[in-house]
């Protein structure tokens, strides 16, 4: 077996592809956020502004989380030392979990180490436990909710997108005596758009099932407090158990479940991706922790953030971009091409200092490639005009089809 031939060839046809992806050589500025440095390409760092950070309302810049993550990193030095069972629980980490239980109006919470971890452990494990469950998936479900249903080795049903009639002709045809779960995100972040969260609860409660909600792309971003959207929708009171996440809107890292007592204890107690893993630094715990305090009163960062995504939507039609339509922060302009989308990404950092990274295959279908753009309460209305015009010239330039 010739190895490197084989690993070479897997490269290869990403290449082919057109979907072989480059990470971007950059340091953001501390309090400057959106401006950066990007150091890939030329001699030195160049100046950027960032398009596409998942750091939606710039919380990892915020004074009151930087100084937090400081004071913690003097107090009780750099890493946490192991498991939350062995040596690796602080109080940090029982103060964040209190804020997170009550932010989501639930009696407990659980921290992981990232949101990915959080939903494969936590779907896994909760299937394993339940004889013969039967798991409902949106379509469009994140990998890291498909890799935890994979795992967990029960049979899954998959649902149309945001389809209630489909979603409750799969659960009619399932046995009445069986465990059920349907598990379904809030807000779809390369599309845009949201989950109708109360129309699900009730087919749960007709048929009997449990529900498993991922809000990483909107806790901190909608509600009175940044509980999400079934915090917005009045819903929360009614999912079994709410995955959210710290590196997005909060800024920092991390993931997270908020579930009712016995739930969170039967996950902390059996879940291998918990267990067996070396708990968060007590640094981010800090950070996280300061970062949910201030949403939880803080509406300001929120609505800057919706009013810019608002703005830059606006001027992408009147530009004649084609932008999919979007009810919440994500500005999507589609490409459809992985080739192109790569070309334009690659232009606007070369010759106008802007990043935005493609979107394609498998994050996205094949033929749906397309730039993801997060403006947050930071990007002024000049950026959004020059980032406009810089992406007509560049439409022409490669010759793709304006929106009609």
């Amino acid at each position: 077996m010739d190895y490197q031939r084989v690993f070479a060839q897997a490269i290869d046809r990403l290449h082919a592809e057109g979907r072989y992806r480059v990470f971007i050589d950059i340091l953001r500025n501390k309090g400057a956020f959106p401006n950066a440095r990007c150091f890939a390409g030329h001699n030195g760092p160049k100046p950027i502004t960032v398009w596409c950070s998942n750091d939606y309302l710039a919380m990892g810049q915020h004074p009151k989380v930087i100084a937090a993550m400081e004071e913690a990193l003097h107090d009780v030095g750099a890493g946490s030392g192991g498991t939350r069972n062995i040596g690796g629980n602080t109080h940090y980490h029982i103060q964040l979990e209190n804020e997170l239980a009550d932010l989501h109006g639930k009696e407990a919470a659980l921290i992981f180490t990232s949101g990915y971890v959080s939903n494969d452990a936590t779907l896994s494990t909760l299937a394993r436990l339940l004889p013969g469950c039967i798991i409902f998936s949106d379509e469009l479900n994140h990998a890291s909710m498909i890799a935890g249903i994979r795992n967990s080795g029960c049979d899954k049903r998959v649902f149309r997108h945001n389809d209630l009639e489909h979603l409750e002709e799969l659960l009619a045809e399932a046995p009445t005596d069986v465990p059920k779960l349907i598990a379904f995100e809030s807000v779809y972040s390369m599309d845009g758009d949201v989950a109708p969260i109360n129309a699900i609860c009730d087919l749960a409660d007709r048929y009997n099932a449990l529900t498993y909600l991922d809000e990483v792309h909107a806790v901190g971003m909608y509600g009175a407090r940044g509980g999400g959207i079934s915090d917005r929708d009045g819903a929360a009171s009614r999912l079994t158990i709410i995955e959210g996440t710290l590196c997005k809107a909060f800024g920092v890292m991390g993931g997270y479940i908020a579930a009712d007592r016995n739930i969170v204890d039967v996950i902390r107690s059996y879940a291998p991706g918990f267990i067996f893993t070396t708990s968060l630094a007590p640094v981010l715990v800090a950070g996280a922790l300061a970062s949910v305090r201030h949403l939880k009163a803080s509406s300001e960062e929120r609505d800057g953030q919706q009013a810019s995504a608002a703005m830059l939507k606006r001027m992408f039609a009147e530009a004649g971009l084609p932008v999919m339509a979007s009810t919440t922060h994500i500005v999507p302009l589609m490409v459809g091409d992985p080739v192109k989308a790569k070309r334009i990404s690659d232009i606007l950092l070369a010759e106008y200092g802007v990043y935005v990274q493609p979107i394609n295959y498998p994050t996205v279908p094949r033929g749906t490639e397309r730039l993801r753009f997060t403006p947050g309460p930071a990007h002024s209305e000049a950026m959004m005009r020059e980032l406009t015009t810089a992406l007509v010239e560049i439409w022409d330039r490669v010759e793709m089809r304006k929106a009609a």
